[in-house]
């Protein structure tokens, strides 16, 4: 039963985030069109972008070799359990997907806005982190440890090209409406999803992995985890 209750609680979770670190690498490519369109000489932040995208990427394949070396599929999980997909669709009243790229290039508003939501939300991802490599039933799994202090290592990296843009334009802070959504996205996947997860007896699990339809990234190789520090 302990065996099972470990085995259950790992394969979610890595599902989460999986399914996170793909949403998040395939949401970037739509900032880095905003980006180039709005500032094609500010190679800085294009660059740094860049890196967070590459990331983003890296950690979705981490986690699809963390499954296949278990040899099995992610649980099939979806946008209710995206902490990006929640926050965009609470702040622009859209899901992410529908999300108008024209509108965010020709408006600094929602430019800003969008910079604070990638903000949080990668704030808040490395404050999980932090918290997963204390968890006793992560610390078991040796694997699943080396990709999580690789995401610790690579986090503080990713919110730094947004608060910077926001530094340099004279724009404001997250207020603390903004940091109580992401409090209350956060919590509504800890305290009711997850469980609600957990004990669904019948969660499939994918037919197919979320980059099969990647064109770019479909033929990758696995990347690979003794590769890594």
């Amino acid at each position: 039963m302990i065996a099972w209750f470990r085995n259950r609680y790992l394969s979610l979770l890595a599902s989460i985030y999986i399914y996170n670190e793909h949403r998040g690498y395939t949401a970037i490519d739509r900032v880095l069109q905003a980006v180039r369109a709005r500032s094609p000489d500010n190679h800085g932040l294009i660059n740094a972008i860049e890196r967070h995208r590459a990331d983003e990427r890296k950690h979705y394949v981490m986690f699809r070799r963390w499954f296949e070396l278990r040899g099995e599929m992610p649980f099939e999980v979806d946008r209710t359990c995206g902490h990006i997909d929640r926050f965009v669709e609470i702040m622009f009243h859209t899901r992410i997907d529908q999300l108008d790229t024209q509108a965010v290039i020709n408006s600094d508003a929602l430019f800003e806005k969008l910079c604070r939501v990638i903000s949080l939300t990668e704030q808040r991802g490395h404050r999980q982190v932090g918290i997963l490599l204390r968890h006793p039933l992560v610390r078991d799994d040796k694997v699943m440890m080396k990709i999580f202090r690789i995401v610790e290592r690579d986090e503080p990296s990713h919110w730094a090209p947004y608060d910077g843009w926001l530094r340099a334009h004279g724009k404001r802070a997250p207020r603390w409406w903004e940091r109580a959504v992401d409090t209350f996205i956060h919590s509504e996947l800890l305290f009711l999803k997850l469980p609600a997860l957990f004990l669904t007896p019948r969660l499939r699990r994918r037919a197919a992995w979320a980059d099969a339809g990647d064109p770019a990234e479909r033929l990758a190789s696995p990347f690979s985890l003794s590769a890594t520090g």
